[in-house]
Formats: C-alpha cells, sequence, structure tokens
C-alpha cells in the first residue's frame, strides 16, 4: 500500500461516508478504512426516520443539527440518485406521535423549529389499537431507507475515486512531532496527512488501544433489535411512534417494527425476548400485522453517549486527529450537518454551525 491521501477516514458507516462525501466535494483525496464492509454496522440496522424520537426531550444541540440536515436530505437524495440511478426512498410519509403528555413542550418545539404539527383526526385510529395523549401529527416528517442510502452513497464515492480498504484492522500508528504519520494495517502502511475517527460504538476502543491520549470520548456501544413484516403496500402509510417504539413502513409495502435498548457491550446477537417484545407491540398496535410474517430479525450497535451529544472536534492532544462519533440513536438524521461542521473545522472554513457543542 503506497497511498497517501489528503484525508484518511476510519469507519464506513453513514457518518463516515457523509463526511468522505463534503471533503470529495471540497476537491480532497480521501481514503476509506472500515474493519469490515462500509455501511455494515449501526447505519444499515437502523429505522430510518428523519427526526428523533420527541426531539423536545431531548438537548439542543441535537436539534440544531438534526434541523440542519434535513433541509438538506430531499437534495442530497435527489443528488445521489441522479449520480448514481440508485434510489434511496426518501419519502415525506409522515408521522403519528399516540403520547404525548408534555403536548406544550411538543407544540412550542415545532413551532419554533417551523415543523408543522396538527391534533391527530381519531380516523388515524381506525385500526389501531392504543389509548391515546394528545395524539400528534406531523405530516412533513420523512424517512429514507437507509441500506439504500449506504449503498447509493458508496457507489456515488467510488465513481468520485474514493479509495476504500475494507475488512481492514488497524494494528498500530505512528506519532512524529505531535501528528500520525503512518498507520500499520493488516493490508500495509498508510501514510497519514489528516486523520478522522468515525468509528461509531468502536470510537473509544479505537483510539484507546492506538493512541496515548488523555482526552478520549465518552461513547459506548447500545444495542438496538429490529423485526421486518412483510406487509403489502399501502398496508400503512405512514410513520407511527407510540411509546418508545415505532413502526416505519417502506415504499414496498413491508413494515419495520423497533427498537430495543440494551447495554450490552460489543454484542451484536439478537435473541428471542427482544423480538417477542417487539413482536407483541407491533402486533398489540397494529393488529393487520398479525397477517403477515417476520421475515427479518436483526441487531446494531449505536454509539452511545451520555445525552445523546456527538462528539465533532480536532483532538486537542495530536495536531492531525479529528473526531465525528457518538450519534447514539440519531446518527441518520444529524449526519449531514456532522459532517459538514466536521469538514468545516478540518479545512478551516467558517462553520455553518456553533462547534462548541459539540466539542472533545
Amino acid at each position: 500500500m503506497t497511498l497517501n491521501p489528503e484525508i484518511t477516514i476510519i469507519g464506513g458507516g453513514l457518518i463516515g461516508l457523509l463526511t468522505a462525501k463534503e471533503f470529495v466535494q471540497a476537491g480532497c483525496q480521501v481514503t476509506l478504512i472500515d474493519k469490515s464492509l462500509a455501511g455494515q454496522e449501526s447505519s444499515w440496522a437502523g429505522g430510518g426516520i428523519l427526526l428523533p424520537l420527541y426531539p423536545w426531550r431531548q438537548a439542543s444541540a441535537i436539534s440544531t443539527l438534526v434541523m440542519e440536515s434535513i433541509k438538506h436530505y430531499p437534495d442530497l437524495a435527489q443528488e445521489l440518485f441522479a449520480s448514481t440511478e440508485l434510489d434511496p426512498e426518501w419519502m415525506a410519509c409522515g408521522m403519528l406521535i399516540c403520547k404525548n403528555p408534555d403536548i406544550d413542550l411538543a407544540r412550542a418545539w415545532c413551532k419554533q423549529h417551523n415543523i408543522p404539527s396538527h391534533a391527530a383526526d381519531p380516523g388515524f385510529f381506525e385500526d389501531l389499537n392504543t389509548q391515546t395523549i394528545n395524539p400528534l401529527w406531523l405530516p412533513t416528517i420523512a424517512q429514507i431507507r437507509n441500506p439504500r442510502l449506504l449503498k447509493t452513497l458508496k457507489t456515488f464515492l467510488l465513481r468520485h475515486k474514493v479509495q476504500f480498504i475494507e475488512n481492514c484492522e488497524i494494528s498500530d500508528c505512528h506519532i512524529k512531532n505531535g501528528a500520525i504519520a503512518s498507520l500499520t494495517t493488516s493490508q500495509g502502511k498508510l501514510q497519514v496527512n489528516q486523520l478522522i475517527i468515525s468509528a461509531g460504538a468502536w470510537t473509544r476502543h479505537l483510539l484507546q488501544r492506538l493512541f496515548s491520549i488523555q482526552l478520549l470520548p465518552e461513547i459506548s456501544p447500545v444495542k438496538g433489535q429490529m423485526l421486518l413484516f412483510d406487509a403489502q403496500p399501502d398496508t400503512l402509510s405512514h410513520m407511527i411512534l407510540e411509546g418508545n417504539h415505532y413502526l416505519i413502513p417502506r415504499r414496498d409495502g413491508k413494515i419495520l417494527a423497533g427498537s430495543s435498548v440494551e447495554h450490552s457491550q460489543f454484542d451484536k446477537s439478537t435473541n428471542h425476548q427482544a423480538r417477542d417484545q417487539l413482536f407483541s407491540f407491533a402486533t398489540e398496535l397494529f393488529p393487520t400485522l398479525k397477517n403477515y410474517p417476520v421475515i427479518n430479525h436483526w441487531a446494531g450497535l449505536r454509539p452511545g453517549t451520555d445525552q445523546g451529544v456527538p462528539y465533532i472536534d480536532r483532538h486537542p492532544e495530536i495536531k492531525n486527529l479529528s473526531i465525528n462519533a457518538g450519534h447514539f440513536r440519531n446518527g441518520l438524521v444529524m449526519a449531514p450537518a456532522s459532517a459538514k461542521l466536521l469538514a468545516d473545522l478540518v479545512l478551516a472554513r467558517p462553520p455553518s454551525i456553533n462547534p462548541e457543542p459539540y466539542k472533545l
């Protein structure tokens, strides 16, 4: 391996891929390294809702990234489709939230961020089995089919000459004069100019192993399990949030039910207990689903942080090391703005949003 890219990114999830896209479009040569195949971890495993669950209950730093990101998603999906002829299936299907005990807070957040919201009409509940509390209908909330988005992004980046080094383990790094000079990998040595760690749940572990640094991000793995029902098109027309679980209808009719929240270290195995809980939630809330089989059950590891606020920062101890990780449950909906902010910092561009809340 003789590459000497301007930008080296470790981690091929959505954050890493969109970060690579930002640098490519700034004219940089980019290499992306992944320990397996790009786009196969939590980015693939998530549901694709382009809104945090109950965003009014979360830190304002999350809303800042969310609102900056969701306004760009329609154009991003169109750009990727035009370039690759692969459809990431962005779809503004709307979201029904069944229980809102903090309805005043919800309405105030929606008003502040110009998110249309309405009291949900009784017609929404004709096929549902739920006891509503101030039900809320958000008609403009969109989703994107994350496995297809990842495939589309990878295709886009390959066409723009990004070098992918997959199934690659990093064993060591060489630091000279306070900066990373090279990485030793299972596929040879790689020279480094700027290194970005976007390794999701593995970010802290990787930093601890490779660098003698004091300042480490507080990121830990949080498992989430999902089910997929083989429903027919138009079985469900919009997303539904009930408590901490949700249903997401895809364009082809299939319906996702998610998700669990489990602190289980780096264990991605599925289990019958979570499957039964998700199946009961889905079929009790929407009894029509009893007519359709479950055709997939999987798990992913989210990069959990205390409040769900990611770390997007240049590392103060190593000159050419940056981090873009720790997005917890909202990596998809914060990704475009997170990628742009990181690129702004590395390229010394004026940042479009205040970077202070995301510092190490």
